[in-house]
């Protein structure tokens, strides 16, 4: 499963393209600390490769400069922001956009907006709307896929090892492809079909893309080429037949269709949130139930708040919204895992952090795999540690991160409603237990390996 860092630092090579920051003769980002290019060609690149991964790069470049730092990627200045602080200092008067909306779509080479001000805010108001509809509107089938989830686990012998990360993949995939696209993938095969190009497209747009490697490849480029047009004609079939008909299912293209945005708008956008929704929902799902296995007290905790809000009863929405120690739960899941380690944004206009100028057209990152595990935040960082968002300035926090509310990104909230889903139904029929004996090994993905993020439990 690809770490989104990866798109981060593919992002910094698609604008280098657009705009390029020439070396000022002394190479230091106006006065911002950092480190000098290693290569006049790469910038800092070599430096991010030995690092292991773009997360781990600023972990070192943020313990040795501050909270304020500066590299190059090429001749392209990058500043990395590190600690809550500086982050609500940063003034970019682009809030329209999501970064990662942005970044994916300029990968896929759709247009990230492409319209005024106003017309791309109400695409993203249709696009959140769409995430919410199809949740309200499909509730009873994500119900039903947690339970069939249940079902095969429960007919495995009581010690069978259950492949974690590869479970919940295909989980994710059904949840996602039926919310999307409705009824046409509830076969199997389909889904699979699915997860195979989703997993060409996924991995190439964050490798090949980087490296280069795709172009030089015409195997892999055409392999890549035909998975994207396959998922396309997919999206387009169901659009063309969602168009002027009323079916007992919501779906989330049919709040597209039904805000009057063109077909390619609405594959544009289907396309993005069935790429990013699969493997957030995928990551959460998997990294929540991990923690659970390794924190026992964490688990009955979850077990009795479920007993005490379901008791007997079925699990409905109204009730989903009362399990506040699940919502923590979540988000300490997410804080822990580190599942969005990196955020970009362009600076449209010259901005000031603390005493630093941050030129126009600087590349600025959120270094938010730093921030999450900053103990001046986050008191003992590296503990998994649900409780801590009893407070709520840790809440307030947790959301100006866009993580929680009114900011979080629609594919996050997908997952979190996906995955406190799921929990209720496993939870309440299951002790979780991690393997013993084993090890597991938390793996980012670098700029020249395509790896997992999580080794599969076995």
């Amino acid at each position: 499963m690809l770490d989104f860092a990866i798109f981060a630092i593919t992002f910094l090579l698609a604008l280098v393209g657009a705009v390029l920051y020439l070396y000022p003769a002394s190479r230091q980002a106006s006065g911002i600390p950092g480190i000098t290019p290693t290569e006049e060609k790469d910038g800092n690149l070599p430096d991010i490769v030995n690092s292991g991964s773009l997360h781990e790069f600023l972990v070192n470049l943020h313990e040795r400069y501050g909270p304020v730092v500066s590299f190059w990627f090429g001749r392209r200045l990058v500043v990395s922001l590190g600690t809550v602080d500086v982050l609500k200092q940063h003034i970019n008067p682009n809030k329209t956009l999501d970064p990662f909306e942005t970044m994916l779509k300029s990968l896929l080479r759709y247009q990230s907006g492409g319209g005024s001000a106003s017309e791309n805010h109400m695409r993203k108001k249709l696009y959140e709307n769409g995430v919410t509809n199809s949740l309200q509107s499909n509730f009873a089938l994500l119900l039903k896929l947690s339970e069939e989830l249940l079902d095969k686990w429960l007919s495995y012998p009581e010690h069978q090892h259950v492949p974690l990360s590869q479970h919940m993949l295909g989980f994710a995939m059904k949840s996602v492809t039926q919310m999307v696209m409705g009824s046409a993938f509830e076969d199997d095969q389909d889904v699979i079909r699915f997860q195979k190009n989703h997993g060409t497209v996924w991995s190439e747009i964050g490798k090949g893309y980087l490296d280069g490697s795709l172009d030089k490849s015409t195997t892999r480029k055409k392999q890549y080429e035909d998975a994207l047009m396959q998922l396309e004609s997919i999206l387009k079939k169901i659009i063309k037949e969602r168009k002027g008909r009323n079916f007992g299912q919501h779906i989330f293209i049919d709040s597209l269709v039904q805000g009057n945005l063109n077909d390619q708008q609405i594959v544009e956008d289907s396309m993005i949130f069935s790429l990013a929704g699969c493997i957030i929902t995928a990551k959460l799902c998997t990294w929540a139930i991990y923690f659970l296995t390794t924190c026992e007290e964490v688990q009955k905790k979850l077990y009795e708040e479920i007993n005490q809000v379901f008791g007997n009863g079925p699990i409905t929405p109204e009730k989903v919204e009362k399990l506040r120690y699940c919502q923590h739960v979540l988000c300490e899941t997410v804080r822990t895992a580190k599942l969005t380690p990196v955020s970009a944004r362009l600076q449209d206009i010259e901005g000031k952090i603390d005493q630093f100028i941050i030129p126009r057209e600087t590349l600025v990152l959120y270094a938010l795999g730093v921030v999450l595990q900053d103990p001046n935040t986050w008191p003992s960082p590296y503990k998994f540690d649900p409780d801590r968002f009893d407070d709520e300035l840790a809440r307030k926090t947790f959301s100006s991160l866009g993580f929680l509310g009114t900011q979080e990104c629609p594919e996050l909230r997908f997952a979190y409603m996906v995955t406190t889903v799921l929990l209720s139904v496993l939870v309440k029929r299951l002790h979780l237990l991690s393997v013993e004996g084993q090890v597991i090994e938390t793996k980012r993905i670098t700029v020249s390996e395509d790896r997992q993020i999580l080794d599969k439990t076995q």
